[in-house]
């Protein structure tokens, strides 16, 4: 029995039976004998309990008279159906249940004590609502349409479950009001109908315990599995897929529920159609192929054979295999098969998805259990396929538009406060005839103030050079060690060539790295040594071990050591990825002040481009105030990126220096979008002398000196007129009042460059302040990095 658990209800519920009763007494004075006989026998014995015509109110009396109500029912419930109905006498809504024909009862023994039956997505607000409905259809005769199916959610003897629809029968019920009862009015049922969601107003015109519910109803159940689960399948397809959506978890239980298999398990496989190769899932990394298995990509002939991939890729049939391990037995050159037996598979259906003509890819069912997936039941796809196969094309579709996203945000220098210029662009050429073959005109952004500045690895060449130069000396060494050994165990002339050549490259090595000493090394190792070591890795156990030691240190991608090589390379890109990640983000705050454009390059630092300016956002009015503002920011971001790479050169496994510089420039230039490059440059030669000084400035020394324009540890400021300096002297004063910069302003004229003369520059020290900075290492760093 399933005890009541709402609380607040409008009724008060009495189980009666009065109905059944005065049907009996009607058929005690026919005139037939043995139903006559039948019912007064019957009567003798329900007369004995008053409460079954009045009503029970205790729910323990109902097991009290459990074998009597049984009798009462007999022709509601026929014995010959109770093993075929899914049946019991119930209270429409409510968790009251009793008198289960057979087949119900088994469904809730295999379901387990502990089950908990409650109707699905079905809270207290919509019990209440739908008890009130009740009153208003039986009481006061108004046409409501409750259509929504309700559904009870229970798991068979496996796990798996399974939807029962629940359909009500109230004809022995009826409805009366008590004295706390209110008299609904038209007007208030318009308004009822229009506040569902309203509950103190249900509450207010059917307050709890006002109405009387008395007599019983049958509920009558049928398995809707499928249908219901083919329902749920397209709630979640058609929903929106966040960051939380998996595959396995949204759909697993509902493919369960369809076949009816408590271990199947579904996967995805994805087609690189072009190539014939199998692939992981573009839009879900972490969807599970068990075509792939652990692989991220393979060739699908070498998985499938050739009958098999001409029906399933180029016909698009249905596949399966009943019994995988009578499949492997007879093809034992079958690697899928052989791959299947090792992950515990034992029948499988492949169902390719295929959307105009062209394969998507293929879902995959999987079952431990042999014959539980079959060509027979492989049809059972048919009704879902059609959804899924919407629905991962769409999946495609916004990865598609995610890989654009990516694309013009990392790749490409359409920013997007440029990016309705090239739009207007585009919507010239498109639904027009007339203008659709006519050239696209080039994007020019005209009178706009540029803002350059860089933040330079120092010495990164010194280093880079170290770097490969101990890379190589271990090489060399180990190759020496190694020859030596072979020499002593293979007594061959040529070995000692080798070893002499190799020792001529390590005298080199110690003495200077020049520019092709790296490349020189690395070819004479990769074309002469590694074959000669490739020969001899067969001929002698010792030597080859010796060689196959040798091998393994190397990095596989490049047969050369790469440990020096990668620490630096690793650094510098960390270097490089958290400066830039660093000014992207105080970028975005910027965009907020007055829409810009925004550029940066990563070379051995991080430079950056930005130009401000009426035309690059017509729609928001201009004022030199915010070329003010930019300016400032400029100056905050870099001290910023300062702090952050103070802090987060401790971690490096290379202590490397960096300097920043700031190139200050008022007079107004024009950008244009090359074509051909797909990039923005300076317009005009009227312009060149802007991109000049940018390009020579951070190499440049202070006039009459050798000494470096930039220093680490301070930012330089390079600017031309005498209002930039008072500008940005204004701009130090605030920083150094917060305590970002320090209190010493050093103040210089810079040398002559080619083309361009009477420079000058600011620069001041960095206060590197912790607290502003977070916490790194090295290792997490080069895991994010990857």
């Amino acid at each position: 029995m399933i005890y009541e658990k709402h609380q607040d209800n409008p009724f008060q519920v009495h189980i009666s039976f009065h109905k059944v009763i005065e049907a009996l007494e009607e058929i005690a004075l026919s005139d037939v004998d043995y139903r006559s006989n039948y019912a007064k026998g019957l009567l003798n014995e329900v007369n004995k309990f008053p409460e079954l015509r009045e009503g029970i109110s205790d729910i323990k009396q109902l097991e009290e008279h459990k074998v009597l109500i049984r009798y009462l029912m007999s022709d509601l419930f026929p014995t010959a159906l109770t093993k075929n109905e899914i049946k019991a006498v119930a209270i429409p809504f409510h968790n009251i249940l009793f008198n289960f024909t057979e087949r119900f009862q088994g469904i809730l023994n295999n379901a387990g004590p502990d089950f908990d039956m409650t109707i699905r997505d079905f809270d207290d607000h919509e019990f209440y609502v739908m008890g009130c409905c009740l009153i208003l259809m039986q009481y006061y005769k108004y046409p409501l349409d409750l259509g929504k199916p309700f559904f009870y959610d229970i798991p068979d003897a496996e796990g798996i479950l399974k939807h029962y629809r629940i359909l009500y029968n109230a004809d022995f019920m009826e409805i009366l009001p008590t004295e706390k009862a209110i008299a609904i009015t038209p007007d208030d049922i318009d308004m009822l109908i229009d506040n569902y969601d309203n509950l103190e107003l249900w509450m207010e015109k059917f307050p709890k315990d006002s109405w009387v519910l008395k007599g019983f109803g049958i509920m009558s159940m049928y398995d809707a599995t499928t249908e219901s689960a083919v329902s749920n399948l397209k709630t979640n397809l058609i929903g929106k897929r966040d960051e939380d959506f998996s595959i396995e978890q949204n759909f697993e239980t509902i493919f369960r529920s369809i076949y009816k298999i408590s271990d199947l398990k579904i996967g995805y496989t994805a087609i690189n159609y072009e190539e014939n190769k199998f692939v992981t899932a573009p839009f879900d990394k972490n969807v599970q192929s068990f075509i792939l298995s652990e692989a991220m990509e393979n060739d699908c002939k070498e998985l499938i054979c050739d009958k098999s991939f001409d029906g399933l890729i180029k016909k698009n049939n249905y596949m399966s295999i009943s019994d995988v391990e009578k499949f492997a037995t007879e093809n034992p050159e079958n690697k899928l098969a052989l791959q299947f037996m090792k992950m515990g598979i034992r029948s499988v259906i492949f169902a390719p998805m295929v959307k105009d003509d062209k394969i998507l890819g293929i879902i995959e069912l999987v079952s431990s259990q042999k014959g539980k997936l079959n060509s027979i039941n492989a049809h059972k796809m048919d009704i879902v396929m059609p959804y899924i196969v919407d629905t991962m094309e769409r999946f495609y579709f916004e990865t598609e538009n995610e890989i654009e996203a990516i694309i013009q945000k990392e790749y490409t220098a359409i920013h997007p406060s440029v990016y309705w210029k090239f739009r207007e662009e585009a919507m010239l050429h498109i639904g027009n005839k007339n203008t659709r073959d006519l050239p696209f005109k080039e994007i020019v952004f005209k009178n706009i103030t540029p803002l350059y500045g860089q933040i330079d690895i120092k010495g990164s060449s010194t280093a880079r050079n170290l770097a490969i130069e101990k890379d190589l000396a271990l090489q060399i060494d180990m190759l020496i060690e190694l020859f030596k050994f072979i020499s002593e165990n293979l007594q061959l002339p040529v070995i000692y060539q080798n070893i002499f050549e190799l020792e001529k490259y390590q005298t080199q090595l110690k003495e200077s790295l020049k520019a092709d000493t790296e490349s020189i090394v690395q070819t004479y190792i990769l074309n002469e040594i590694h074959p000669i070591l490739q020969h001899f890795n067969s001929s002698n156990v010792q030597v080859k071990q010796r060689i196959t030691a040798y091998f393994e240190a190397l990095d596989p991608n490049i047969q050369m050591v790469y440990n020096a090589r990668k620490d630096f390379d690793s650094t510098l890109s960390l270097i490089n990825k958290k400066m830039a990640s660093v000014l992207d983000k105080k970028q975005e705050q910027a965009q907020e002040f007055y829409p810009h454009y925004y550029e940066r390059f990563k070379t051995d630092g991080v430079e950056h481009n930005l130009y401000i300016g009426a035309s690059i956002s017509p729609k928001h009015p201009y004022n030199p105030l915010y070329l003010s503002n930019l300016r400032l920011w400029q100056l905050q971001a870099i001290c910023e990126m300062e702090n952050e790479y103070f802090h987060l050169r401790k971690t490096l496994p290379y202590d490397l220096d960096v300097t920043s510089l700031i190139l200050v420039f008022s007079t107004p230039i024009s950008i244009r979008f090359r074509m051909d490059e797909k990039r923005f440059d300076v317009d005009g030669t009227y312009n060149a002398r802007y991109e000049v000084v940018k390009k020579r400035i951070d190499k440049s020394n202070i006039k009459g000196t050798k000494e470096r324009i930039t220093q680490k540890g301070k930012i330089t400021i390079v600017y031309s007129q005498h209002q930039e300096e008072m500008e940005y002297r204004k701009y130090i004063q605030l920083l150094q009042f917060k305590n970002i910069l320090g209190t010493e302003i050093e103040n210089f004229d810079v040398e002559d460059l080619q083309g361009v003369t009477g420079l000058k520059a600011l620069r001041v020290a960095v206060v590197y302040n912790e607290a502003l900075t977070e916490e790194y290492t090295y290792q997490e760093l080069l895991k994010d990095f990857k």
